[in-house]
């Protein structure tokens, strides 16, 4: 009998209010150098729609922000799982802005949201350590692989791994790219199990590359020159990151395929960062060269960037949230089914992993 991180509870928090690509069409969209767009808004929106696949996002609420709905996956995750918080050994929570209030654009990080969701949760446990795991959009499974080391270590039984994001704070409204950005938060509970065969977590893969390509994502001014204050908005380099991401994401989801000693034609389904669907299909297809796989198998690949746009570290877990509970019709897994999650964001950071279903 050999240990093995496993599953056994998901949950997903995905904000009500819908917003449409109309909502857009009175915006004032400019380009870096801060000049006024010449392109109407419906020419920008209908190429951003080709390009990204987006046709709505989620925002929360304006009295939410990202460690309340970070509570509420949590709270699924742990009713699906049936444990009782209590057991848990640690908390990780994936975000990169912490609490940002509607009224207040300045990241919250003190105390951790890992402790603020510990607390909303109710847990006295002092031996259950919670802390935060910022990372770039890749957080969540990052945090996965860190429950994963905990598990092996022999001492730790019970991870939550939350990623929780409210990029609608962070959004430039002059800025077209910000239209990609969404909100919400997914969880998982992964536990120590033990089997005489490969189950659950079988392998992973990490880069970061910070040379070349630690400023393809950054924090900047608004594109707007007459925008009234001093705040913050994310900014990215979409055409660079786009290449850096076909460049390396497809070796990583090999390394991670090779290191499970498992072929991409063994694999169920692949479960991407929702950033830009152009981009995953893009990067999929260069994964399949690597295997020289000519037909391209996209139905392994379930999407929701149309329906719930970029929520950063939320996508992934909200994904396989919607897989496990049968909420993607076209789209099913069983026990035995190999999936791989891979992620790349800010940093900029790539990582993958293989995981079997039990």
């Amino acid at each position: 009998m050999r240990t093995y991180s496993i599953i056994t509870g998901t949950g997903s928090y995905i904000p009500e209010k819908i917003v449409p690509n109309s909502n857009f069409m009175n915006h004032q969209f400019y380009d870096s150098n801060g000049i006024l767009l010449p392109q109407s808004n419906e020419e920008i929106i209908r190429k951003f729609q080709e390009i990204t696949g987006i046709n709505t996002r989620r925002y929360v609420d304006d009295n939410l922000v990202a460690s309340d709905i970070g509570f509420f996956a949590a709270q699924k995750a742990l009713k699906d799982s049936g444990l009782n918080p209590e057991n848990l050994d640690y908390i990780i929570v994936a975000h990169n802005f912490g609490d940002v209030k509607i009224n207040n654009r300045r990241s919250d990080f003190v105390p951790s949201l890992a402790a603020r969701i510990k607390n909303k949760l109710g847990i006295k446990n002092p031996k259950c350590v919670a802390h935060d795991l910022p990372f770039g959009c890749p957080g969540w499974l990052q945090g996965v692989i860190q429950a994963d080391y905990l598990i092996h270590s022999g001492e730790v039984q019970h991870v939550l791994v939350i990623g929780n994001e409210t990029l609608s704070r962070i959004s430039d409204p002059h800025d077209r790219d910000s239209m990609i950005y969404a909100d919400g938060a997914g969880a998982v509970i992964v536990k120590a199990a033990y089997f005489d065969r490969p189950i659950g977590i079988l392998s992973h893969a990490v880069r970061s590359d910070t040379i070349d390509h630690s400023k393809l994502l950054w924090m900047g001014s608004s594109y707007n020159p007459n925008y009234p204050g001093n705040d913050l908005f994310l900014k990215m380099n979409g055409n660079a990151l786009y290449k850096y991401a076909l460049r390396y994401v497809p070796e990583v989801v090999k390394e991670s395929l090779d290191k499970a000693g498992l072929h991409l034609s063994d694999v169920s389904k692949l479960l991407i960062h929702q950033a830009n669907a152009k981009m995953d299909y893009a990067i999929l297809q260069e994964v399949c060269k690597l295997y020289g796989i000519k037909n391209i198998p996209y139905d392994i690949m379930p999407m929701t960037i149309h329906e719930l746009g970029n929520s950063s570290v939320a996508t992934i877990p909200t994904l396989l949230d919607l897989l496990v509970h049968n909420k993607l019709p076209e789209h099913k897994v069983k026990s035995g089914d190999n999936i791989i999650k891979v992620s790349l964001g800010a940093g900029m950071n790539i990582n993958a992993m293989v995981y079997r279903m039990p």
